[in-house]
C-alpha cells in the first residue's frame, strides 16, 4: 500500500547573493523584494538541496515518487546528479520517479527559476511572480503496479457524475501504470491477474454503490445532491487495485454530484434552480510570506470568503493549491479555475498554455465546486499578433471541451476590449474585467455597458470577473472621491455596483476584485508601493475594510451590525453622517447611552449625528451591537489624506 512522507525539512537554499541557508519548506525569496515596490523584485533562478535516505521500499515490487506540489515558475530536479526531470509551470503538482537511482544515502537538489523568458507563463501581469518551491514535497512509495501518478501530476481517477431523475449515475474511470519509465497512463489493466474494484461511500461511510473495472458507471438510487453553501454533500470514491486477490494500491477521491448551466437572460442554475453567483476572487499570497503559506492560511482564507457569504470564488489566475479547491468543495462555494495565460500572447509560449490547462483539468477534474475552465486574462493588453491569439485562444477552447464536456469555457477580457473584439466570442461564457467608476469617471457607465453588451449579443452569457476600487483603511474623507484610495469611496463605489447587479440579474457571476490586498511589485499607488488595495480585506488579513461589511449584508445570513467609517474618527463636520452596515430589517442609534433614532431599511442606513467634542455610538439591531467613537476637531486630520509623491500612482501597466 501506499505511504507518502513529507519532505518539507532541512533543506539548504544557495539564493541571488550566492549564500546558503538552512530553510524549510514552503519557501519563496521573494517575500520581501517582491512586496516593495520598485518592480526590481529578484527574478533568476536559484537552488535547494537536501539528503534523504534510503526509504524502506521493497526492491522489484515498489516504485518510489518525488511528488513537488508547487516550484515557481520551472524546476529542474537533480537526483544524486542526475536530471530527472524538467517542469514549466509553477502552480501545478509535478511527480517523477526515482526508484532505479536511490542509494542509502541520496541528494536532492531542485533548481528553481522565475526568470524572464519568452514562453513560460506568466511573465507580464499584475501580480509578483514569487519565486521558490513554496508548497510541499513530498515521497511516495507505491506498488510497481498502481494508479497512474505520472500523468501529468494527477491521481489516476476521473470521476464523472450524472442526474437522471433522482438517481446519481457515476462513471469511475481509473488509469494505472506499471514500473517506471514515465508509461503512458492507461484505463487497461497492468496484467492480466489484476482487478479493479470500485466503492462509493456516502457521507457517513457507508456503501453507496460499488462495482468492477477500470471503466464502470455505477448507480446512487436517490443521490444526495452537492447543493451549493446551503448543502455541499460530498460522496468518496474508493478504487482498489487487486492483484492476485490482494490489495496493492488504493486511492480515495471526494466527489460531489450537481447539475448546472447559464442562460443569457436569468444567470446561473445550480441543480435547477436560479443560483445567481455572486463572489470574489481570491490570489493566494501573504504580507510577509509571499506564496510560501500553510493550510493555516488557506484555512483563514476560506473563512473570510464564507463569513462575507460570497457564493462563488475566482481563483485567479492560476492553479492554486488542492487544499484551497478541497475547502470550495467542502464549503459549496461554486468556482471559475483558470490558467496563467494572460496580459500578453506569447508565440513561444502555447506549448506551455496546452501543458498548464491539461495539468488544470486532469488534477481538478474530480472537484464539484468547479463549473468553468478560464482561458485566458486580458490577454489584449499587449499582444500584437492577434492572429496567432486567436488561434490559440480556439486551440484552447476546443482542448477543454475534448478533455472535459462536462463544464464550461470562460475568459475575462481586458476592460479596453470592445464588446466586438472577436477574443471574446469563443469561449462558452464570458465575463469583462471593468472598473468603469474608478479608472474612469462615471459609476453609471457600468448599467450601460452591461445593457448595450446584453441587448446587441442577447444570448451571450455575460458577466464580471473584475470590479472594484482601491482603498487603504489609514486613508479617509468627509467628501470621498475618485482616486483618493479612502476607505469612504471604496464604499460608496460597492453600494453602487451591488445596486447595478440587482437591476441587471441576468448577469451569470461577478466576481469583485480582490477578496484581499495582494503584492504587484510594478505599482505604486495609494501610499504603499508594490501593493494592490482593492481588496475588501487587508494583506496581512488583520483588518475588514468597511466594504467587506456592505457585502455581508448582502450575501450572508449570520445576523450581524456594523457602524462604517469608524477610522475616521476625528471628524470637522458639526453634523456627521454615520453609516451602518446590516442584514437586520431595522437599527437604532445611541449617542452616550440615549436612543437617537430608529430606522428601517435595507442593509444600508445612515444616521445623521450632531457631534460636539466626543460621542460614543451604540448601533442595535435585532440582537446585534456595535460601538464608535467619533471627536469633533477644528481641521481635517492630516494623516487621512493621501500624500502623492511624484512617482506615485502608476499603475503596472
Amino acid at each position: 500500500m501506499r505511504k507518502t512522507k513529507n519532505l518539507n525539512d532541512r533543506w539548504q537554499f544557495t539564493g541571488p547573493d550566492g549564500r546558503t541557508v538552512s530553510v524549510n519548506l514552503p519557501h519563496t525569496w521573494n517575500s520581501v523584494d517582491g512586496q516593495d515596490g520598485g518592480n526590481n523584485y529578484w527574478r533568476g533562478s536559484c537552488r535547494y538541496e537536501r539528503e534523504l535516505d534510503m526509504p524502506e521500499f521493497q526492491k522489484g515490487e515498489e516504485r518510489v515518487y518525488l511528488e513537488f506540489r508547487g516550484v515557481n515558475a520551472s524546476a529542474r530536479v537533480y537526483f544524486n546528479d542526475t536530471l530527472v526531470c524538467t517542469h514549466d509551470g509553477g502552480y501545478s503538482t509535478f511527480r517523477v520517479d526515482v526508484t532505479d537511482l536511490l542509494r542509502e544515502t541520496n541528494r536532492l537538489a531542485v533548481e528553481a527559476d522565475n526568470g524572464v523568458n519568452d514562453r513560460v507563463y506568466p511573465q507580464k501581469a499584475d501580480f509578483t511572480f514569487y519565486g521558490g518551491i513554496y508548497r510541499d514535497v513530498n515521497l511516495v512509495v507505491v506498488n510497481r503496479r498502481h494508479f497512474a501518478l505520472a500523468d501529468r501530476g494527477g491521481d489516476g481517477i476521473r470521476i464523472t457524475p450524472q442526474v437522471k431523475e433522482l438517481d446519481g449515475y457515476v462513471r469511475v474511470q481509473t488509469f494505472t501504470e506499471m514500473d517506471a519509465g514515465g508509461n503512458k497512463p492507461d484505463a487497461a489493466l497492468p496484467d492480466d491477474d489484476c482487478e479493479i474494484r470500485i466503492v462509493l461511500l456516502d457521507s457517513d461511510g457507508a456503501a453507496a454503490a460499488s462495482g468492477t473495472g477500470a471503466d464502470c458507471t455505477l448507480v446512487i438510487p436517490s443521490v444526495h445532491l452537492w447543493d451549493g453553501l446551503k448543502d455541499p454533500y460530498l460522496y468518496t470514491a474508493v478504487a482498489r487495485l487487486e492483484y492476485h486477490g490482494k490489495t496493492v494500491d488504493e486511492i480515495r477521491c471526494r466527489f460531489g454530484v450537481r447539475t448546472f448551466h447559464v442562460d443569457p437572460e436569468k444567470g446561473f442554475f445550480l441543480n435547477g434552480r436560479g443560483y445567481p453567483l455572486r463572489g470574489v476572487s481570491r490570489h493566494q499570497d501573504w504580507k510577509g510570506l509571499g506564496n510560501a503559506i500553510t493550510k493555516e492560511h488557506h484555512q483563514k482564507d476560506m473563512e473570510l470568503i464564507r463569513e462575507i457569504g460570497a457564493n462563488t470564488v475566482r481563483l485567479a489566475h492560476y492553479q492554486h493549491d488542492q487544499y484551497f479547491y478541497d475547502l470550495c468543495d467542502e464549503s459549496g462555494l461554486v468556482v471559475w479555475a483558470e490558467i496563467p495565460y494572460i496580459s500578453e500572447h506569447m508565440a513561444n509560449g502555447r506549448a506551455n498554455t496546452i501543458s498548464q490547462m491539461k495539468e488544470l483539468i486532469i488534477q481538478n477534474y474530480n472537484h464539484p465546486c468547479i463549473v468553468c475552465w478560464g482561458v485566458s486574462n486580458e490577454i489584449t493588453i499587449s499582444t500584437k499578433n492577434k492572429k496567432d491569439m486567436l488561434d490559440h485562444h480556439r486551440e484552447l477552447n476546443e482542448l477543454c471541451h475534448e478533455m472535459d464536456p462536462t463544464r464550461l469555457t470562460t475568459l475575462a477580457c481586458y476592460a479596453m476590449c470592445g464588446p466586438f473584439n472577436r477574443s471574446a466570442h469563443i469561449t462558452d461564457l464570458v465575463s469583462w474585467n471593468l472598473y468603469l467608476g474608478w479608472y474612469v469617471p462615471g459609476l453609471f457607465l457600468n448599467d450601460w455597458w452591461m445593457r448595450f453588451f446584453h441587448f446587441r449579443y442577447p444570448k451571450r452569457c455575460l458577466g464580471y470577473s473584475e470590479y472594484g476600487c482601491e482603498a487603504m483603511p489609514n486613508l479617509h474623507s468627509g467628501k470621498p472621491r475618485r482616486g483618493d484610495h479612502s476607505e469612504e469611496y471604496q464604499t460608496i463605489y460597492h453600494e453602487y455596483m451591488l445596486k447595478c447587479f440587482e437591476r441587471n440579474p441576468y448577469l451569470w457571476a461577478t466576481h469583485v476584485w480582490n477578496m484581499f490586498d495582494f503584492a504587484a511589485d510594478a505599482r505604486d499607488q495609494g501610499g504603499e508601493a508594490g501593493m494592490n488595495h482593492k481588496g475588501l480585506v487587508t494583506f496581512d488579513r488583520k483588518i475588514k475594510k468597511d466594504s467587506f461589511y456592505l457585502y455581508k449584508a448582502y450575501w450572508s445570513d449570520e445576523p450581524f451590525v456594523h457602524i462604517a467609517g469608524r477610522r475616521r474618527a476625528d471628524r470637522e463636520e458639526s453634523v456627521t453622517t454615520v453609516k451602518v452596515y446590516t442584514n437586520q430589517p431595522k437599527a437604532a442609534l445611541y449617542a452616550d447611552g440615549k436612543l437617537m433614532e430608529e430606522q428601517t431599511g435595507d442593509r444600508v442606513f445612515n444616521f445623521r449625528v450632531p457631534l460636539n467634542g466626543t460621542v460614543t455610538l451604540e448601533v442595535r439591531a435585532g440582537e446585534c451591537r456595535d460601538t464608535a467613537v467619533f471627536h469633533k476637531v477644528a481641521v481635517p486630520n492630516p494623516a487621512y489624506k493621501l500624500v502623492r509623491k511624484k512617482s506615485s500612482s502608476a499603475n503596472w501597466v
